[in-house]
């Protein structure tokens, strides 16, 4: 059977479009994006991966798009994914539940009665367990019941019964945040984040307030506002700074936030404030001196080092991203999402050292490990489109018929 590799539009095409849309030459849109006339083509044409968040966020900019005007995402799996297909089934109804925040539940007397804490401590608990395995198939099915019932509970409940289930919200709106995000609904992400702040606030509890703020950070990086990820990342460390006698917890987020800071540099191109985050990351981690999961914020001595390899990819440096990748070991017990990003991030950097059949691996680890998180991915599905584009070899296109970019 013969597969067409030409009729799925690539990041550089969208980007193409884009450019005519404002009637620019390829010259305007290089001198305003900062860069090169050939880098534009090459681009455009598919013969360069644009898969680098700074790179697309310089476009993104420039043209005065949102960032997924050129990515493409969401993604719409591809027929034969039955598994993707009931993954995405769910989005609507959690973007439903997420729209309900703050608004009267008008519980009927069913659901008055049917309130139980314990209960609705052990599905959060179950949530959880599917973000963390990047299970997004069960995670829509759980989640829109889930938030209902939490929003219910929330409103009949009073004093300390009442913080405990806005936590337990916070919480189940992180994962309704991470399932609409893994499957490229970035809109829809962002509501779940202002709701994981919103309900933070209710919980009286000041660090979980800040955990939330570690996402709110992540939306303005992700539209390329690094000043303002800045300050609520300056903001948040000032405060944890003034914590006296920090137990774990308070280290532990510190570090995180560490580790924020440096992806924002990053990206922002400030490579010695990034590496200076990191490692004051990693001098958190060596206080805390194990992995924790508070507020499932994993964080600890392997998450920094999993970090110490995405650094160097988010600046397209292949050579150090895979010296530092092949030296990182992965605890057993350690999430598959966690695990699948990992991969992700070591087929990246294989791409850009010219390890094209390492890169194929990696990906497929991290496909094996989460499926749809993996076919959703804007970087695999461009990386593995531009490798197409100009190799098409057998595990290559069977991973990018199932992406969907075949």
């Amino acid at each position: 059977m013969t597969h067409h590799t030409d009729t799925v539009e690539s990041n550089g095409q969208r980007l193409a479009r884009l450019r005519a849309r404002h009637r620019w030459t390829q010259q305007r849109l290089a001198t305003e994006a900062g860069y090169s006339l050939p880098a534009v083509k090459a681009f455009e044409q598919g013969r360069r991966s644009l898969d680098r968040p700074s790179v697309i966020l310089a476009f993104a900019q420039a043209l005065d798009c949102h960032p997924t005007e050129i990515t493409g995402a969401p993604y719409v799996p591809v027929q034969a994914d039955r598994d993707g297909q009931q993954a995405v089934a769910s989005v609507a109804a959690v973007r439903r539940a997420l729209l309900r925040h703050g608004r009267p539940a008008r519980p009927t007397d069913a659901e008055v009665a049917a309130v139980d804490l314990l209960d609705l401590r052990h599905r959060v608990t179950e949530a959880n367990t599917y973000r963390q395995a990047a299970a997004l198939t069960r995670s829509g099915t759980l989640l829109p019941q889930l938030l209902r019932d939490l929003q219910v509970a929330a409103e009949l409940s009073q004093g300390d019964d009442r913080r405990h289930v806005f936590g337990m919200l916070a919480s189940a709106y992180e994962c309704a945040m991470q399932y609409l995000y893994k499957l490229g609904h970035t809109s829809d992400a962002t509501l779940a984040t202002e709701r994981v702040v919103w309900a933070s606030r209710e919980t009286g509890d000041p660090l979980r307030q800040l955990a939330a703020c570690w996402y709110d950070a992540g939306e303005f990086l992700t539209i390329g506002e690094h000043d303002e990820a800045g300050a609520i990342i300056d903001d948040a460390l000032t405060e944890l700074g003034a914590v006296h006698a920090p137990g774990p917890e308070a280290v532990s987020l510190r570090g995180a936030f560490h580790l924020k800071a440096s992806l924002n540099l990053a990206r922002a191109t400030d490579v010695q404030g990034a590496v200076r985050h990191l490692a004051k990351a990693q001098q958190a981690a060596d206080e805390l001196g194990e992995d924790r999961n508070d507020w499932q914020m994993q964080f600890g001595p392997t998450n920094t080092a999993l970090w110490s390899v995405s650094l160097p990819v988010e600046l397209g440096r292949g050579k150090d991203a895979v010296a530092r990748a092949e030296r990182v070991r992965l605890p057993a017990d350690y999430s598959r999402e966690r695990h699948s990003h990992f991969h992700i991030d070591r087929g990246r950097a294989y791409f850009y050292n010219g390890q094209r059949e390492q890169a194929v691996a990696a990906f497929l680890d991290a496909e094996r490990l989460a499926p749809q998180a993996t076919r959703a991915h804007a970087a695999v599905r461009e990386t593995v489109g531009t490798m197409i584009r100009t190799r098409k070899r057998g595990d290559l296109v069977e991973l990018g018929i199932r992406l969907g970019v075949v």
